[in-house]
């Protein structure tokens, strides 16, 4: 028993066995569109960000800082 490879060892061996089946993970392209689950929660995401600007400091650092009424 004291010749047994550690379990890592074995689910690795499984996995590369069962590649040979199925193929290697997807990875999906970076060329299309982003594509949001759901819409309505994505506006109002984008609805609250809009109440904030970006500043950029010289040396490359940022912060948010809330906009007035009338910056809209």
């Amino acid at each position: 028993m004291a010749d047994r490879k550690p379990l890592s060892q074995r689910f690795m061996k499984a996995t590369g066995k069962l590649r040979m089946f199925f193929g290697p993970a997807d990875q999906g392209g970076l060329e299309g569109p982003v594509k949001y689950a759901d819409g309505a929660a994505h506006q109002q995401r984008q609805q609250e960000l809009q109440q904030w600007d970006v500043v950029r400091n010289a040396d490359g650092s940022t912060y948010l800082v809330k906009r007035e009424d009338g910056d809209k």
